[in-house]
């Protein structure tokens, strides 16, 4: 597989493990959570669009989100804790390095008011991590909605965000590269 295509979405299941579970990297985060969810989806069900296949990811993530099982929740968490901070210094993943660009961008004194949110929304909801599409907002409008969801005290509906905009970023990711033909 070239790095900088996308393989058609009609040809993963016919892919290896490996390949399958660099194809979540690329689009999710690197995650063996997640590759122990959805590699197997990615191999029994042959998919038209990676809109698709993204979309059922996301409802693994929300059979995970609805369960009552400690530990389902549990394994979601790790799943969403792929997902770098916000503002962090060191980013592993060079797509989230990217897209995270103009957060980093700001002042100490912003990065250090990023940092304390972050803080203050994982003591707010313990186990997880504020994820967001960026889309190209500026930093003062993620920290305006980060206040947002901390003052709402949802953690319902955090897991719910944090689903929508792990596969809203996923979709984004697919957008943004060359995907190859059907075969």
């Amino acid at each position: 597989m070239d790095s900088g295509r996308l393989p058609a979405a009609s040809r993963l299941s016919r892919m290896s493990t490996t390949e399958r579970a660099a194809i979540l990297d690329r689009l999710f985060e690197p995650c063996v959570p997640l590759h122990t969810l959805s590699v197997s989806l990615l191999l029994e069900k042959t998919f038209d669009s990676y809109d698709d296949m993204i979309s059922s990811i996301g409802l693994q993530l929300t059979d995970l989100a609805e369960s009552m099982s400690t530990s389902d929740q549990a394994w979601l968490e790790s799943i969403l804790a792929a997902h770098p901070r916000l503002g962090q210094s060191k980013i592993e993943s060079t797509q989230s390095k990217a897209e995270q660009a103009q957060l980093n961008a700001g002042d100490d004194s912003q990065r250090q008011v990023l940092s304390q949110l972050n803080d203050l929304y994982e003591k707010t909801f313990p186990g997880l991590r504020y994820i967001v599409f960026v889309d190209g907002r500026d930093q003062a409008a993620i920290m305006e909605d980060m206040k947002f969801r901390i003052e709402r005290q949802d953690s319902v509906a955090e897991r719910n965000a944090a689903i929508k905009a792990m596969c809203e970023i996923a979709a984004d990711r697919v957008r943004s590269a060359s995907v190859e033909d059907d075969d």
